[in-house]
């Protein structure tokens, strides 16, 4: 049943879900940040918390704390190709698995809820680093098509000071 472009959790199926997290990731690390940003809703939020998995962005630091424009505004900033942390720009590859589809509770119109586990490679000069963590999704269809309402990575490691962290997460 669909109303308002919006679809119910029995609409979505876990195949459809790990093929949207799939290609996310991907064109996270092949640094294709226009078709990354075009996943997102109108009123997308993307949090990466520091300190703890569930601090609270307002009253504390986040890694990341975005809303849509400033999601755009970091594109943008990325596709300028002068972000001297990431000249030249890092080989990422991430893995993403454990994908669960949990449902519509706690999420606002409707949204589904997914979480998943990820580990990244990161490769440059300075040498490797790994990243892991847990992904948490708010999805929802639009225009027939899946997008990220919301997204959270919750590092492994963020109660640690954090390397450079200047890429798609």
């Amino acid at each position: 049943m669909t109303t308002n472009g919006s679809a119910t959790t029995t609409e979505i199926d876990i195949r459809t879900v790990e093929q949207f997290l799939y290609r996310e990731a991907r064109l996270a690390d092949e640094h294709r940040y226009d078709d990354w940003e075009a996943l997102w809703t109108d009123d997308a939020l993307y949090w990466v918390p520091a300190g703890s998995d569930d601090a609270d962005p307002m009253t504390r630091m986040s890694v990341v704390h975005d809303n849509r424009n400033r999601i755009s505004t970091r594109i943008r900033q990325l596709n300028t190709g002068r972000r001297h942390s990431q000249t030249p720009a890092s080989r990422l590859r991430r893995v993403v698995s454990n994908v669960e589809v949990l449902g519509t509770g706690g999420t606002a119109g409707g949204d589904v809820r997914v979480e998943a586990n990820f580990v990244l490679v990161e490769s440059r000069e300075r040498g490797k680093e790994i990243w892991a963590g847990r992904y948490t999704y708010r999805l929802r269809t639009v225009d027939g098509e899946l997008r990220m309402s919301y997204k959270k990575v919750a590092l492994v490691d963020n109660a640690r000071v954090l390397p450079t962290l200047s890429f798609l997460i």
